[in-house]
């Protein structure tokens, strides 16, 4: 069976969703939606940077796309500054009978305890009116804090503590929004962004700990965030701009899925925007960066995850990662029951064996 399928923005994320689309042989192209005139009327295949056109245009007509009835929308839209737009415009979608796959808003992931009735429920009833699903994923919070946990925890006799550490350097990141006003590096470090302010970390990942929690059988009893923020030493620059000497450039933080007073699962981030800060914190099973998942239990497990590709560096690599998760699951969410689904509902998604598509 084939779905016909729609590409909802063509950013860092987007763009690798948008050639893998291209590439699925499951999947046909029906339309590309981008937010601005600069894309608009731009062949698919140029926007995913691959040699051949293919005859689909992209278009801010948000109507006609949704007009188009396809099967599925894969929704790569910038959310983090926009929540309000972007769960209005998932409902608008839903209630159209049409199935997302999407790498954000992260809190659907798994929003179940975590997010508010008033930005849970519109989309809960949008996907009941439309008969249509929705599924959140990528890589963090996604597959290296659900799936490989959760594949891991089924062979355990006994699970104590679930960890899910990222350890990345985010030096290449080329996001300035991300990575200086959301998360605030190269700010002051009195200046408090909006990823440290209070709750948002427990909203942004809190689903994760509870996710992992419930796939083990387990019922929190609250979900708490603590973080650490260390300046740079010395004048640098990243991809995103310039990082002055004393303004943030390494942050830790914790999300930690309590009973009583133990940390039952955690989600831990260790960004670090040089490969020489903090040595003290720990280190990634390659310079760059690795996932890492900790189990604490009988039998108890270390594993790192590490990203690579011929084409980028790491987070290159993660960035194709996110985006194919979900494409990938395309035909799993299409076929599922109306509603948000998660990595707990679905089966095991798998890739299908495709010839690489040409790069420009």
């Amino acid at each position: 069976m084939t779905y016909r399928v729609v590409q909802w923005g063509t950013g860092n994320v987007g763009k690798h969703a948008l050639a893998g689309v291209i590439a699925h042989p499951e999947l046909a192209l029906s339309g590309v939606w981008v937010s601005g005139p600069a894309k608009d009327g731009t062949d698919a295949a140029v926007l995913a940077g691959l040699d051949e056109t293919v005859g689909i245009t992209a278009t801010t007509d948000t109507a006609a796309i949704l007009a188009s009835r396809p099967d599925c929308v894969v929704y790569c839209s910038m959310t983090d500054n926009r929540l309000l737009e972007a769960v209005d415009e998932l409902t608008r979608i839903l209630r159209a009978g049409i199935n997302v796959v999407a790498c954000a808003p992260v809190f659907f992931q798994y929003p179940y305890g975590t997010l508010p009735d008033e930005l849970l429920k519109p989309v809960q009833e949008a996907a009941a009116e439309g008969n249509a699903s929705l599924f959140v994923n990528g890589i963090d919070p996604g597959f290296a804090n659900d799936l490989l946990p959760l594949a891991l925890a089924g062979t355990c006799l006994r699970v104590d503590q679930l960890r899910c550490v990222e350890i990345v350097d985010y030096a290449s990141y080329d996001n300035r929004e991300v990575m200086f006003d959301i998360m605030g590096f190269g700010k002051p470090m009195d200046e408090i962004p909006m990823l440290l302010q209070p709750g948002v970390l427990a909203l942004a990942w809190g689903g994760t700990v509870r996710q992992l929690a419930a796939g083990i059988g387990v019922t929190l009893d609250e979900v708490t965030q603590t973080y650490e923020r260390v300046p740079a030493p010395m004048d640098f620059d990243i991809a995103s701009g310039h990082i002055a000497e004393g303004t943030a450039a390494a942050l830790r933080f914790e999300v930690r899925g309590m009973v009583g007073d133990r940390m039952v699962t955690v989600l831990e981030h260790i960004t670090r925007l040089h490969p020489d800060l903090c040595p003290e914190w720990p280190q990634p099973a390659q310079r760059e960066g690795s996932y890492r998942v900790e189990i604490t239990g009988e039998p108890s497990y270390g594993m790192d995850l590490v990203t690579s590709s011929r084409n980028g560096d790491h987070n290159y690599a993660t960035l194709v990662a996110t985006g194919m998760r979900i494409v990938n699951a395309i035909p799993a969410v299409v076929q599922a029951p109306p509603g948000i689904v998660t990595a707990l509902d679905l089966p095991l998604i798998t890739a299908p064996a495709v010839h690489e598509v040409g790069k420009r």
